[in-house]
């Protein structure tokens, strides 16, 4: 249930203080954030979030300009954050801001990697976006439109048009971004919790591997239940799943 802008205030109030995150990074209007979660992941989607903060075709009233306010007080990497807070935090975001999200799911990953995945899934979620940005940041060290138009056989194929898109706007990429931009790391909550959410549910079809809990990381338990029970097919079988790699039928 859709919890009202009274109730997202009183959940930011008890927010831990902490030292507010830049908003911007470049002069142009419509900036873009965009981050993605479960890079080092043995099963399950990779999936990337993209938001921008400020969309000069939106107007807040004055009790959402008070959210955004107390809300950027509160937004952090996700990694910094509890459980519980990114997902209260998560609907307030998506209340104020314009936003995608997009999973690259295991097999298009063994398809084309897990770099260009990552890559990909930020690309697809700026493309999702109602608003075209100008300008767009992006969290690690790789160029946002690096490799675009990959020949492959699963997942979303771009058009000509949308490629064209995706080079026509500016880029820059952000070492440990998350923890310096709003945008970032507002982006990254909507990755972490919407690709919980998958293992969360993809957990109740294969409860063996705990992926409820571990969300597909290598944790000791998941790489015993491997050994045990065998791959499924959330498993990226171009990862090293076992330290005895050779010895794993695949």
């Amino acid at each position: 249930m859709q919890k009202s802008v009274k109730g997202c205030v009183k959940i930011i109030y008890f927010c831990k203080k902490q030292i507010m995150l830049k908003k911007c990074y470049s002069e142009f209007l419509i900036e873009c954030g965009t981050d993605e979660a479960g890079r080092g992941c043995l099963a399950g989607p990779v999936t990337a979030g993209a938001i921008i903060l400020h969309n000069p075709n939106l107007v807040l009233t004055k009790e959402k300009k008070k959210l955004e306010q107390l809300l950027f007080k509160s937004i952090n990497d996700s990694k910094q954050l509890t459980e519980k807070k990114r997902f209260e935090l998560r609907p307030i975001i998506e209340e104020l801001f314009d936003f995608a999200f997009i999973h690259i799911n295991n097999d298009e990953i063994d398809e084309i990697n897990i770099l260009n995945a990552s890559m990909k899934a930020m690309q697809e979620s700026i493309l999702n976006l109602k608003t075209q940005p100008e300008y767009i940041i992006v969290d690690g060290n790789r160029p946002l439109n690096g490799k675009l138009g990959m020949k492959q056989t699963k997942g979303k194929i771009f058009t000509s048009e949308e490629i064209e898109i995706l080079k026509s706007i500016p880029n820059t990429s952000i070492i440990k971004g998350d923890a310096k931009y709003l945008s970032i790391a507002a982006a990254s909550i909507l990755a972490k919790t919407y690709r919980d959410d998958f293992m969360d549910k993809i957990h109740d079809e294969f409860p063996m591997y705990n992926w409820k809990k571990n969300k597909g990381y290598p944790t000791k338990e998941h790489r015993d239940a491997i050994r045990k029970h065998g791959i499924t097919k959330y498993h990226r079988k171009t990862f090293r799943l076992l330290p005895e790699q050779l010895t794993l039928e695949l």
